[in-house]
């Protein structure tokens, strides 16, 4: 799922791969999908983005952004983007799929639900993609300590860390799958509550936020996740499902999982005791 380290490695790709070429086609909801959602009528599409320039592709929190002339591509959390070198194979199945002047394309899949929006600048009325462009990213010096001590601070002492930082948007794009390293990295249970953190606990939490999405960012996104080429992320995980049954590479006890809050958790128990 698309989360900060993901869109800001796959943006990257996406501009290094189609920045100056031109948009010969674009093909949306030719393979039905129930909790694929676009904006407006998908069959439009081509109408909007044909002939278009690819000026630059960005991250904007857990969002890749195209921006295609005066329009914009949109991707959200579960699209699944590839690339496609001229005379290359194409995937018969997508939500999406565009075509650009050197034969080269772009396809895009849903995973379970996902977004793909294309529209005229300015012109949407997406919540989640207006509070991503108005909060500072984690990987942005706007992010501060103070910062993040207005959002800590502000919340009733009784929630969860993990609702803290992996809810109500309020750090857009950090989601539960890059929650995990990052409470591990600061020894924090995902359970804790916020009034049991102390000033200097609060302060390591931030950097290690800060510090761990900017480290899975540069190394192009985590090993659970695939990037534009479909290549797992550079990024190796400690708290994940793909280390469940292995031990702490701290202190050498079980990882353990559990069911908090609509998904899974992944801690030492030892390491960040409760």
């Amino acid at each position: 799922m698309l989360e900060i380290p993901e869109s800001f490695a796959i943006s990257r790709q996406l501009c290094i791969e189609i920045a100056g070429k031109h948009i010969k086609s674009a093909v949306a909801g030719h393979s039905p999908h129930k909790f694929a959602f676009y904006s407006g009528d998908p069959a439009f599409y081509n109408e909007l983005l044909e002939g278009k320039p690819i000026v630059q592709a960005k991250a904007i929190a857990g969002f890749i952004e195209i921006e295609a002339g005066d329009s914009r591509i949109l991707f959200g959390d579960g699209a699944n983007i590839r690339y496609h070198e001229p005379g290359s194979p194409l995937p018969e199945k997508h939500q999406l799929l565009i075509g650009f002047d050197d034969g080269s394309a772009i396809s895009c899949t849903i995973q379970m639900y996902g977004g793909i929006w294309a529209f005229a600048e300015g012109q949407t009325d997406n919540k989640y993609y207006r509070m991503a462009q108005e909060k500072p990213s984690p990987l942005t010096d706007g992010f501060s300590n103070e910062y993040f001590r207005s959002i800590a601070l502000g919340e009733k002492k009784n929630l969860s860390i993990k609702a803290l930082l992996a809810t109500e948007q309020r750090i857009p794009g950090l989601g539960n799958g890059v929650l995990q390293d990052i409470l591990f990295n600061a020894g924090v249970n995902p359970k804790m509550k916020i009034g049991n953190l102390d000033s200097g606990e609060l302060d390591k939490l931030f950097s290690c936020t800060r510090d761990t999405l900017r480290l899975m960012a540069d190394q192009g996104g985590r090993d659970t996740e695939k990037d534009l080429y479909g290549r797992e992320g550079g990024y190796r995980t400690v708290m994940s499902a793909k280390n469940l049954g292995s031990h702490c590479p701290s202190c050498g006890e079980a990882i353990v999982r559990q069911a908090y809050m609509g998904g899974n958790v992944y801690f030492c128990p030892s390491c960040q005791k409760l």
